[in-house]
């Protein structure tokens, strides 16, 4: 009787975000990464040239695909699934990303204390085997912020914690003091949503426990 040639999944996460390889790690998955350097303000631009303004859960999905695509299309082998993820946190209708310098970060915060926004979380599946079967699908989760003194804001901003997160915070770090509740996947806040995975994989027909450690 001959062996199945059939090769095993592998999942391949496009991002060199921690939060995100924590939140895989976590849940016992099986991973390796490799960054997209996908260029966003580009791929923003182009879209919008041509469909117009992009909604913030839009401009997610379109970043973790651009990300997912970028990276399929290197060289993989058989089996090989890649995840592009891209958070998106929207206050006031308003798409904020990374704040990247200690000035955004502090006015982003001064807009965020006593606030409630959504954070948006794109996930898009490519299997290299099949990148025209690509699937993606976002996830949202509603945060509320408490009142935050400018003390704290200057001491969280001065901690470098929210230069690179989406919104300016993280929900696993120093501002989790600073979040009063949310409303939807805690995973999600961190950048990842395992739930949507799962339903992504078995789209692809792929189980989530074939790639448990």
């Amino acid at each position: 009787m001959s062996e199945s040639t059939t090769a095993p999944a592998r999942l391949l996460l496009a991002s060199a975000s921690w939060g995100r390889k924590k939140v895989l790690s976590d849940a016992g998955l099986a991973f390796e990464t490799q960054v997209s350097n996908v260029d966003e303000d580009a791929v923003l631009a182009q879209a919008e040239a041509e469909h117009g303004p992009q909604t913030p859960a839009q401009t997610a999905l379109l970043l973790a695909k651009s990300k997912a695509l970028a990276v399929a299309a290197s060289d993989h082998p058989a089996g090989t699934l890649v995840l592009g993820c891209d958070s998106v946190f929207e206050l006031d209708g308003v798409a904020y990303g990374k704040p990247h310098t200690p000035e955004v970060a502090r006015e982003r915060w001064r807009q965020l204390s006593g606030a409630t926004g959504v954070l948006h979380s794109g996930h898009w599946l490519v299997d290299t085997a099949d990148p025209a079967s690509a699937r993606g699908r976002v996830s949202s989760t509603v945060v509320r912020f408490h009142k935050v003194s400018d003390a704290e804001i200057e001491a969280y901003v001065a901690s470098g914690e929210p230069l690179p997160c989406a919104g300016a915070f993280t929900i696993d770090g120093l501002a989790a003091a600073f979040i009063e509740s949310i409303e939807g996947n805690f995973q999600n806040v961190v950048g990842l949503d395992v739930s949507v995975l799962r339903s992504l994989l078995a789209q692809a027909g792929v189980q989530i426990i074939d790639l448990w450690k």
